[in-house]
């Protein structure tokens, strides 16, 4: 498998202890070309960095759209995209100040919450988690329950994200999960088996490699309700820049419908941090990112792409605290502010 099918094991990571999250940023990925639009008012914009959570890709997409396409200029804003990769923690380069916002992910942040770090989500790009459960066909697999008994190769970090959810709502239990080392061998040797990915790769990958169409659970569809691609910050600058954070987000926003409407640009500047990146990937990640509605969902119809609501939160947060994730008395409203979305989706594209 390609580094591409691994990235999923660092946005799933559990949050290291408090005082290795606030030490130094040790672990950083090698430095990424800077996207940032050459201009002769570069001077006068704002110069602030944003990390990925893995190596660029189509999820990534409308962050390098905002870049190639000016938008962010258009806000007063200098951006470099920073790509992640396995050796990155994004609460560490968050809080050491090496970045300025990150792609974030709703479990982590209420988890940041436990830990007394104080960083917060201000928009919520996906409004589905991608993750998946996928299986072969022809096992009579039509629904998650199905999967009640069979072997699931998952991650070690699912069983702090999406595994207590499935033990609570379809009684899957632990004698079920097989180690997952992020390649489809075991799986496609496996017709029984079922294992975890991501919507926009794995599909693809088992589809070449093993020469079927695998059946897909989006977890999102079935109760799993997290926001993923997240825009987190530190406190310190939504309590001292707020304008600086409203003119982030809005120019973030306007490039992921840009993307949707056409993703050449952005696609380009993807393609040019990461080599690995394949035409036939990028196109089949947009689709399916489309064919799902992960950014434009429920509550992002209305509000507009990067909606959050503060009942959306609370669901989450109650599910999974009932599943044993968090602490029942954890004050998860610390994790999220509503101040900088749901202006409505005319706004965003006017």
């Amino acid at each position: 498998m390609t580094r591409i099918n691994r990235r999923r094991f660092i946005q799933y990571s559990s949050l290291a202890a408090g005082a290795g999250l606030m030490a130094a940023c040790g672990n950083q990925a090698e430095p990424t070309a800077d996207t940032s639009v050459d201009t002769s008012t570069a001077s006068e914009l704002q110069k602030i960095t944003f990390g990925t959570n893995w190596y660029a890709q189509a999820e990534h997409g409308g962050f390098y759209q905002a870049v190639a396409a000016g938008i962010y200029q258009e806000y007063g804003l200098d951006v470099t995209v920073q790509m992640g990769g396995p050796q990155v923690n994004g609460t560490q380069l968050l809080m050491g100040k090496a970045v300025d916002f990150f792609m974030g992910y709703a479990s982590n942040a209420i988890k940041a919450v436990e830990e007394d770090i104080p960083k917060v989500t201000v928009a919520a790009i996906f409004q589905k988690d991608p993750q998946i459960l996928i299986a072969h066909p022809d096992q009579g697999i039509k629904d998650l329950a199905d999967l009640k008994g069979k072997p699931i190769f998952i991650s070690k970090a699912a069983n702090v994200t999406y595994w207590p959810f499935l033990a609570a709502k379809y009684g899957f239990t632990d004698d079920m999960k097989r180690n997952y080392n992020f390649n489809p061998g075991p799986f496609l040797a496996d017709k029984t088996s079922a294992q975890q990915g991501y919507l926009s790769s794995e599909p693809l990958a088992i589809a070449k490699e093993g020469g079927f169409d695998p059946v897909v659970f989006l977890l999102a569809d079935h109760g799993y309700t997290p926001y993923a691609t997240t825009i987190e910050t530190r406190q310190e600058i939504v309590d001292s820049d707020p304008d600086l954070v409203q003119r982030f987000v809005d120019a973030s926003i306007k490039g992921w419908y840009s993307y949707f409407e056409d993703p050449t640009l952005g696609n380009e500047l993807i393609k040019q941090d990461n080599p690995e990146m394949s035409d036939e990937q990028l196109a089949y990640s947009l689709g399916k990112m489309q064919e799902y509605d992960i950014a434009i969902a429920g509550d992002a119809e209305s509000k507009g792409i990067g909606a959050m609501t503060a009942e959306r939160w609370q669901t989450f947060f109650d599910d999974m605290s009932a599943a044993g994730v968090f602490s029942k008395d954890t004050d998860y409203t610390k994790a999220f502010t509503l101040d900088f979305v749901n202006k409505g989706a005319d706004y965003y594209q006017r």
